[in-house]
């Protein structure tokens, strides 16, 4: 049962990626749009005539900003998409209509029965709980949970139904067909539901919100090192989602709006051109100055552990991996180098540290948010860009400085005293040799056929095609579902250029950083020939 729940929560936070991952596009429209036409940045740098209003360059970048906050403004929508496409098990587009589908006819049945059956005045006392979504005017907001809600439901009723077979007079809508008409009918009913449930639900988060933010710097405190401490494990982004979309991140007046959801706080905030709030840019503040600063020096100091014979090698391996970190904030290749040499180094050290640097810039009233993570492209668009009165973003330089000398001091000492097998550092596995003709004939011949040396290793590591169940990735990691754990090969896997590999039960991780989506695509190709080898032969 715990493998079970963990295989699902890990399958749930992987379709999330799907809408996040389109944050950042979202994030640079909105972000350079909002901070560059705003009065704080106009007015600091003097350029009323060149982005002023009524300028042409201000009307451009008005129509990005624009263009970016629909997507935020529509997240929900998209949430129960990923959810409903991703949790299917086959015709996974038909699963993502269903959900479209589910999602609109629940609004349209939830906003019938509060102008029917409830008390619209009596909702509207409890903050952020009525809303506008999708052109329903006047009826709760669900935020992201909604999405997540009916997306979850429909891909029950799809892996359920979509092979279904109907008497021959409703022959026409067997199969796939039924799955659209059975999610409007339930979409319907789910909304009804909630006209009733929602209200109890959404204050209960919205007190809890409350709560965490009653709780203070503790509560800052607990968001960072349990973020931090569930990377591991896959399960971060089921945590600070609704911390980042929902009441549980805080309720805010911006505009003359009410706004629920630290992110969309920032956001609002940025396009209104009002000074960043700290209570809400708490959830994000705190990764820049370890991801910007922190990494790279324990990448560095890694580096400087290393044998002598190693370091070569180890040198752009940690520059790839430091440099990804900088700018994007994706620090897995980073942080599983070190996980499995020593868990108490990342748990009780840098999850602790990763804490309270999200403390630090709480205490210090910075205002710099992300759309994704916490890298110097995120820092320079939402804390330098709109300036330093609307964002207060000079004390992360300064703190971060900071982490810099402690994060190295801290690796080189731990790596010493404890002589862990950081990268560089490992025992000598593999034989050196001097290869032979017959060698260099045999790479060619696989050249020549067109073989994917790595997709076939990363196979062979995951105990065979025959062993797959499903093979899929998020971010940072391929998340594949296996019949046998236990014949997983994770020295094959790690030789292959992963970070880490983490095995429970019938679920596999293998972290390879943002260059995953392409290992994935070559993966599939390689399976792809597989199948079409094994069916020619069949035929033959």
């Amino acid at each position: 049962m715990k493998d079970k729940v963990m295989e699902t929560l890990q399958n749930l936070g992987r379709t999330f990626m799907l809408p996040i991952a389109l944050l950042p596009a979202a994030g640079i429209m909105l972000g350079f749009g909002a901070s560059l036409t705003g009065d704080a940045f106009v007015d600091l740098y003097g350029l009323e005539n060149v982005l002023g209003d009524g300028t042409l360059l201000n009307g451009i970048l008005s129509v990005f900003a624009d263009a970016g906050d629909v997507v935020f403004g529509n997240l929900p929508l998209l949430f129960a998409i990923a959810v409903g496409l991703g949790m299917a098990r086959a015709s996974k587009e038909v699963a993502a209509l269903s959900a479209a589908v589910g999602y609109l006819l629940m609004y349209a049945g939830m906003t019938s029965a509060i102008e029917n059956f409830g008390d619209i005045e009596e909702l509207q006392e409890t903050a952020g709980l009525v809303g506008s979504v999708l052109g329903f005017e006047e009826t709760l907001n669900m935020g992201v949970f909604g999405g997540i809600i009916i997306g979850l439901i429909v891909a029950y009723l799809h892996n359920r139904f979509y092979r279904i077979e109907l008497p021959d007079w409703l022959s026409f809508f067997s199969g796939t067909r039924f799955v659209p008409i059975i999610s409007a009918f339930v979409g319907v009913l789910v909304g009804i539901l909630m006209s009733f449930l929602w209200p109890f639900a959404g204050s209960a988060i919205a007190w809890l919100g409350e709560a965490v933010a009653d709780l203070g710097y503790v509560g800052t405190f607990i968001y960072g090192f349990v973020y931090r401490a569930l990377i591991p494990l896959g399960l971060h982004h089921v945590f600070y989602l609704p911390f980042w979309q929902t009441a549980l991140g805080g309720v805010a007046e911006v505009g003359g709006q009410t706004v629920e959801g630290a992110q969309n706080i920032l956001f609002a905030q940025l396009s209104a051109g009002e000074p960043i709030d700290p209570e809400a840019a708490r959830f994000f503040s705190g990764m820049f100055p370890f991801m910007i600063f922190g990494f790279p020096a324990a990448a560095f100091a890694m580096y400087q552990a290393a044998k002598e014979e190693r370091k070569k090698d180890v040198k752009g391996l940690m520059i790839s991996a430091s440099l990804t970190s900088i700018f994007t904030g994706i620090t897995e290749p980073i942080e599983f180098s070190f996980l499995f040499a020593s868990p108490f180094l990342y748990f009780g050290v840098h999850v602790v540290l990763g804490a309270f640097s999200f403390v630090l810039m709480h205490m210090l009233e910075v205002g710099v948010g992300l759309t994704f993570s916490g890298g110097l492209i995120d820092f320079v668009l939402y804390g330098v860009l709109p300036g330093q009165g609307m964002t207060n973003w000079i004390p992360v330089i300064i703190v971060g400085v900071i982490y810099a000398f402690v994060y190295y001091f801290v690796f080189r000492f731990f790596i010493a005293k404890f002589d862990l097998k950081t990268p560089g550092r490992e025992d000598d596995t593999q034989e050196s040799k001097l290869y032979t003709k017959k060698d260099y004939k045999a790479k060619k011949a696989q050249e020549k056929s067109g073989v994917d040396e790595m997709s076939k290793d990363i196979v062979d590591g995951l105990g065979g095609v025959d062993n797959l169940n499903d093979v899929s990735n998020c971010a940072t990691r391929l998340r594949v579902n296996v019949k046998d754990g236990e014949v997983v090969n994770e020295g094959l896997l790690k030789s292959t250029g992963a970070a880490g590999v983490t095995v429970r039960g019938n679920n596999v991780q293998v972290i390879y950083g943002p260059k995953v989506a392409n290992i994935k695509s070559n993966v599939d190709e390689y399976i792809q020939t597989l199948d079409q080898d094994s069916s020619d032969s069949s035929n033959s």
